[in-house]
């Protein structure tokens, strides 16, 4: 049997905080993975879901985007992937009369753990303006609603159409061709708050904006730099990769503020020594860097890879591979020498010992593999580091040789693969040339809003229309207050979902709700049953087919919702697209894909292949860089780190081991000693002593940012907690309040939502 979604909101009044662990995996995640599974789908769906999870003949995980090994366990799903099908293929639904029942105010002091809980949405919902509630509405008035009010707009950049990366390849490519129809670059998606840093600096340095290792190179690695990540949480199954790449002899380093049981030990529970035995130790080296001091860790590196090779010539540096592939290397190696070791300590928070000692792994290494995910993007000088990762690694030559190579970790599971159907607020021409010669229209070349732009445009009134193709706009975006202002605006939102979010309770003046499959649910379309295709965080695309009953007779797939919009409002004007063959048979889509995007030639044959195919990465496959010269550009970058005034903190924010990104399954932060709540603050006890705090006080959190504007997360619980000194960690959504909107990274515009300067208050109220 399954239970109940909650009555009510517990909030954080059964909150308890123990020591953290010091392992990830075991049995404790086989049981929190049957417990959740158990809760929303019963055992005996449980059992055939999961097992097609990730398989060559199943779907793909809704959760994050590691790659699948080509060899699969019969489970090959983690923890928190367990938990993300479970949310999907619940038996739990919030129908009509569950709006009936709640006004729009009744939901809006709900959680989004609550909101989440009620289950999967079953109808089309309208809420027409002036009303205080969602009330059913027939598809075909719902696309009605749409094409009013867009046709109404005096310019398509009046619109914004955002989208998560949980939307497939398809369903993506189909809806920015909608949009470039309508006449808009107006596409921002949640890379813009997450990856969009990698994405710059890898495009100026290496010529494409991809990671450029296989899993296979991550296996073979010498050494690999886990940086600014927590795969223990985040990308659990990348544990399995590490432990393999152990098991061959790599050593691993991690660099990080928090000491993540991910990365102290792993108990594989697919093999006795993780079941029974004390698993297998990840990380050989930790260093416990200040929140921003990652650039200059990678400077110092740098500058002692070339002091090592200035002592013995041709010993240290690959000077062919520099020679023969790079430019910009003497502008490069005149700067880095001159990084003066006192700011590269003040920056990381480290000692040169420490420094030194890692440096003598480096030097071991010949293959090597640096890791990362937000931890890096979410800075104001995010670029730059990336930039100088990637000078670490050309130094050596380890891009484009097997085991060695740059591997940004990205989140969800098809974020990647948006971004190559042309889901882009600043399109490549040549992109927009091919998909207007095979559509036969003229795409607009003006550069769009990103996800920061577009909260300014709607905040001014400049954008009246707002769509989401899945995901949690108002919990994924910063600036909470503003953000919310800003949506209700708007004279249109449309939220097309799997399940009920806050950003279906923050409404423009009328808003609609359009519910959809999901990745489990077979998609049986008058030409047959549809699959679907994903792109994983290194390049590999394949198919998702899934098989459970659709939750409602009423739903729709992504890629119909996309067709019938864009039929209801284009009409015969834009692209010459046959969306109603779109529709009804996605092979045809595909064909287009193959005629449109570089690397998907006879995308239909080779996507049918077991485990997909590989799409082509220069840099990787032949070493070739696709660069404005032609070559991978070492760039001079400024060191940079935040600067704290004194009695402030350096904050960030951070998911717990029962969320991914903006969806909430539990209470529990297992691994962080947390449970049943999430209002906590973690902080260093000396930063606690200092001002006068013990464990358990209660504080509100402010934000410091030079507009004036107070921005405060009240009621957070400290707890102590081995942060570096000056920093400390809260999750998100809740403390995304603090994140000023225009506090982001230079060049990607990313907010800065690892590097807050806060200062904490004796709560002033409850939450």
């Amino acid at each position: 049997m399954t239970r109940k979604p909650p009555a009510e909101d517990p909030g954080d009044a059964r909150l308890r905080v123990g020591p953290p662990k010091e392992y990830a995996a075991g049995l404790p995640a086989v049981a929190s993975s049957l417990r959740h599974a158990g809760d929303q789908m019963g055992a005996r769906r449980s059992l055939l879901t999961l097992l097609r999870v990730n398989q060559k003949e199943g779907f793909d995980c809704p959760g994050c985007a590691w790659p699948e090994p080509d060899h699969r366990h019969r489970a090959e799903f983690c923890e928190n992937g367990a938990k993300a099908v479970a949310e999907e293929a619940t038996v739990r639904r919030v129908t009509p009369d569950f709006f009936a029942a709640h006004t729009l105010e009744d939901l809006l002091p709900r959680s989004d753990y609550w909101l989440g809980q009620q289950g999967r949405l079953t109808h089309p919902m309208y809420r027409p303006a002036g009303a205080d509630r969602y009330r059913p509405v027939s598809w075909d008035d719902a696309f009605a609603v749409i094409a009013r009010e867009l046709t109404a707009l005096d310019h398509p950049d009046e619109a914004a159409f955002y989208t998560s990366g949980r939307a497939s390849n398809e369903a993506a490519f189909l809806y920015q061709l909608f949009v470039r129809g309508l006449g808009t670059n107006n596409l921002p998606d949640c890379s813009n708050m997450c990856h969009e840093s990698s994405g710059v600096a890898l495009t100026e340095t290496i010529g494409i904006g991809k990671g450029s290792v296989s899993l296979e190179d991550l296996h073979r690695a010498d050494l690999i730099l886990v940086v600014g990540q927590n795969p223990g949480t985040n990308h659990p199954r990348m544990l399995s990769a590490l432990e393999r790449a152990k098991r061959r002899g790599a050593r691993v380093i991690a660099v990080n503020p928090l000491p993540e049981a991910g990365l102290l030990r792993f108990k594989n529970p697919q093999n006795a020594s993780g079941v029974i035995g004390g698993g297998t130790r990840l990380a050989d080296r930790f260093l416990q860097i200040r929140l921003g001091g990652d650039q200059a860790l990678f400077q110092a590196f740098n500058r002692v890879l070339l002091e090592a090779e200035d002592e013995s010539p041709g010993t240290c540096l690959d000077t062919a591979f520099v020679e023969r592939h790079t430019q910009g290397f003497e502008e490069f190696a005149e700067h880095a020498r001159k990084v003066p070791w006192d700011d590269i300590l003040r920056a990381t928070g480290l000692a040169e010992r420490e420094i030194r000692d890692a440096f003598r792994d480096i030097l071991r290494a010949e293959r090597i593999v640096v890791c990362w995910a937000m931890g890096l993007t979410q800075h104001r000088h995010s670029v730059p580091t990336i930039r100088d990762v990637v000078n670490f690694l050309l130094l050596r030559g380890n891009i484009g040789r097997p085991g060695a190579g740059l591997c940004p970790v990205r989140g969800h599971s098809n974020v990647q693969g948006d971004r190559t159907m042309g889901i882009h607020e600043k399109p490549d021409g040549a992109f927009l040339d091919r998909l207007g010669a095979e559509f036969a229209f003229v795409p607009p070349r003006h550069h769009g809003h990103d996800a920061v732009n577009t909260i300014r445009a709607m905040r001014d009134g400049e954008v009246k229309v707002f769509v989401a193709l899945g995901g949690n706009f108002v919990a994924a975006a910063p600036d909470t207050g503003l953000t919310e202002r800003a949506l209700r605006r708007c004279r249109l939102t449309v939220q097309i979902s799997t399940k009920l979010n806050r950003s279906h309770v923050i409404t423009g003046e009328q808003a609609l709700i359009l519910p959809c499959l999901g990745r489990t649910e077979a998609d049986l379309r008058p030409g047959g049953p549809q699959s679907v295709t994903v792109e994983d965080s290194m390049g590999l695309v394949h198919l998702s087919r899934g098989r459970l009953a659709p939750a409602s007779e009423h739903l729709l797939s992504e890629v119909a919702i996309v067709c019938r919009m864009a039929r209801a409002t284009l009409g015969d004007s834009g692209p010459a697209a046959p969306w109603e063959e779109f529709e009804a048979d996605y092979d045809r889509i595909r064909d287009r894909i193959a005629r449109v995007i570089p690397g998907f030639e006879d995308f239909n044959t080779h996507v049918r292949r077991p485990g997909g195919f590989a799409l082509p990465h220069p840099p990787r496959d032949e070493r070739r860089f696709t660069t404005t010269t032609g070559r991978a550009h070492f760039t001079a970058n400024p060191l940079e780190s935040p600067t704290v005034p004194p009695g402030r903190l350096l904050l960030q924010t951070l998911r717990s081991h029962d969320q991914y990104n903006t969806t909430v399954y539990g209470l529990d932060d297992r691994y962080r000693g947390i449970h049943q709540g999430r209002r906590v603050l973690f902080v260093h006890p000396d930063d606690l002593s200092e001002r006068g705090l013990s464990d358990a006080d209660t504080v509100d959190i402010v934000s410091e940012w030079d507009d004036g504007v107070e921005r405060r997360a009240p009621a957070f619980r400290v707890v102590p907690y081995p942060t570096p000194r000056g920093c400390c960690a809260a999750y998100f959504p809740e403390t995304n309040v603090l994140v000023p909107l225009d506090s982001t990274a230079a060049v990607s515009n990313t907010p800065t939502s690892k590097s807050v300067v806060v200062r904490l208050e004796p709560a002033a109220r409850t939450a």
